[in-house]
């Protein structure tokens, strides 16, 4: 089947390479322990072996291990950095965007996800988190805050199939691009 745009016709193979990928975002902290360490790593791993784009903050800590994931797993990775000096960026970051504007950049993190995945992390991570909630982002926690709205999830496979689910249910809405 060929669709006719104005000027062209693109073939629906074609569409269908086309089509957006999901986004996912990994929040949490610059520093952390061994264990929230390899769970952000599976879930970077998980995000990029289901086919999605891993985003994040591009810094070290949370950021980095699920970075390294994804990008073990093939996968691409964004980091939008609060920063002007891209080489801020931890290493496993493919497409670095330095921003210059200070952590006014975590609203620019959580308006580009489909969905958001909480791992540890403080204070910064819990303004992510609101802008999750202030947007209506499906978020969920994986050993960090519990608040309202926020789904509590034990595992790293917990937390991408929360996310991956959530997705789903929003890709079927109108307007969902």
């Amino acid at each position: 089947m060929t669709v006719t745009c104005s000027h062209r016709s693109i073939s629906c193979d074609r569409l269908k390479e086309t089509a957006r990928q999901s986004i996912i975002v990994v929040i949490g902290g610059r520093k952390c322990d061994e264990e929230i360490r390899q769970l952000a790593y599976l879930v970077g791993k998980g995000i990029a072996e289901r086919g999605a784009i891993l985003l994040c903050g591009g810094k070290n800590g949370v950021m980095e291990a699920a970075c390294h994931g994804a990008y073990d797993a093939g996968g691409l990775t964004i980091g939008i950095l609060t920063g002007e000096d891209d080489s801020e960026a931890n290493s496993f970051v493919k497409i670095v965007i330095p921003t210059g504007i200070g952590v006014a950049r975590n609203s620019i993190i959580i308006r580009t996800c489909d969905a958001a995945i909480a791992i540890g992390g403080k204070y910064g991570t819990l303004s992510e988190i609101a802008y999750c909630l202030e947007f209506r982002k499906p978020v969920c926690s994986l050993k960090s805050w519990e608040i309202g709205g926020v789904v509590q999830v034990k595992t790293a496979e917990e937390a991408l199939d929360f996310a991956f689910t959530n997705i789903a249910k929003l890709s079927e809405l109108p307007g969902f691009k």
